[in-house]
């Protein structure tokens, strides 16, 4: 029996583990600890520890570590919690490994935290760059705090073993976010309608902003000209979610709130759709728009066209369903005039996802549960140039 420990901290990353977590939880040979906190346990971000208690997992720690404050010095704060409550909760419960995903603030904190017990950690989605965010140097500094390693391509694959880490240790699976898409039964637009009250009525953009941590100000004006531009839209409506919890995210918050308010009846505002709904919304979408990874990841298995805004996730591979542009109003608008296109559209149906046709949330339980965990806190560095 292994001690298999997972943590999440968002809406987001916990729908891309969803089905790991659910392989784990069923596994005669695993004893699944869910180390839940974050955004998980804020009514301001929705809540979202109800969805987890909903879909029946059992909660070994609850890490109460957001600040209420969005500047530098809140989340600096917030990750030093973060490394605390994480601590409190290895001392207890002594797992055999732990597996993280992604490259946020509060995932390096129980990273370190993990890292004094001497506990080996797996991470997901290793390798790849986002060079617009604070996220690309601490996607790297998971690398080297992890002992086992799965990528979404195998140029990621490559440059995980760059960064000094042993081949043998590093497997490309996949994005398991594909296994949602392949997993779950998707709602048709009636469905999505029912729970839109009645409410969606039009073409829809499913539009998701975060922001740019790299940025002095957060890319907050880049957001205020994608408002201005969706306005001129009339005939679209817009399904849009929250920010994840950075700094300038309730800045965001503030602007949304008010656009909901100037444009009722074509602005759809949701904390958190959970994973079905925003994947759903994601498949019926005339477009995904904004900077969130789900736009470059997700998006491509739909043929949906992507409008990727900014700097936030250069450097990501993407298909050619994305379309990159500035930030800039006329940028913005010459980008969604494109991914409305006919001659554009015509493209999709050829798309292929760079990111794989699912199943990585499997090969990540067979390696788990098949490898020497023991034999993983003791690694060396894998110097390429031998």
């Amino acid at each position: 029996m292994k001690n298999i420990a997972v943590f999440t901290g968002t809406r987001a990353e916990y729908g891309l583990l969803f089905w790991l977590l659910k392989s784990l939880a069923e596994n005669d040979n695993v004893s699944l600890q869910l180390l839940v906190g974050g955004t998980h346990l804020s009514n301001e971000f929705g809540h979202t520890i109800d969805q987890i208690n909903k879909d029946g997992f059992s909660i070994s720690a609850k890490l109460d570590y957001l600040s209420s404050s969005d500047s530098p010095l809140g989340v600096a704060n917030s990750l030093a919690l973060a490394i605390t409550s994480a601590a409190k909760a290895f001392e207890q419960l002594r797992p055999d490994i732990l597996v993280i995903l992604g490259d946020r603030y509060e995932a390096l904190g129980v990273a370190q935290a993990a890292l004094l017990f001497q506990i080996p950690i797996a991470h997901i989605h290793g390798g790849e760059i986002t060079e617009g965010a604070v996220d690309d140097a601490i996607r790297h500094s998971l690398t080297k705090l992890s002992h086992l390693h799965f990528t979404a391509t195998e140029s990621y694959r490559q440059r995980v073993i760059q960064l000094g880490e042993n081949p043998e240790h590093v497997l490309n699976v996949g994005a398991p976010g594909i296994d949602s898409i392949n997993q779950y039964d998707l709602l048709s637009v009636e469905q999505l309608n029912q729970y839109f009250d009645e409410k969606l009525v039009k073409p829809f953009f499913v539009v998701t902003y975060h922001p740019v941590t790299l940025s002095s100000d957060g890319a907050i004006s880049a957001f205020e000209n994608l408002l201005a531009v969706l306005t001129l839209y009339q005939d679209y409506q817009m399904i849009i979610s929250y920010p994840n919890a950075d700094a300038f995210s309730r800045q965001i918050i503030e602007l949304l709130t008010s656009y909901q308010d100037r444009l009722p009846t074509r602005v759809l505002l949701v904390k958190s759709m959970g994973q079905v709904r925003y994947l759903s919304a994601m498949k019926h979408a005339s477009a995904v728009i904004g900077n969130s990874s789900s736009g470059i990841i997700e998006a491509p298995s739909f043929n949906v066209p992507t409008v990727n805004i900014g700097e936030r996730q250069k450097g990501r591979i993407a298909s050619d369903s994305v379309i990159h542009c500035g930030e800039s109003k006329q940028a913005i608008n010459s980008a969604i005039n494109l991914a409305l296109s006919e001659g554009f559209r015509s493209k999709l149906k050829k798309i292929i996802n760079p990111y794989g046709m699912g199943g990585a949330s499997e090969k990540i339980v067979n390696t788990l549960t098949k490898t020497d965990l023991d034999k993983l806190i003791h690694k060396q560095f894998y110097d390429t140039q031998n």
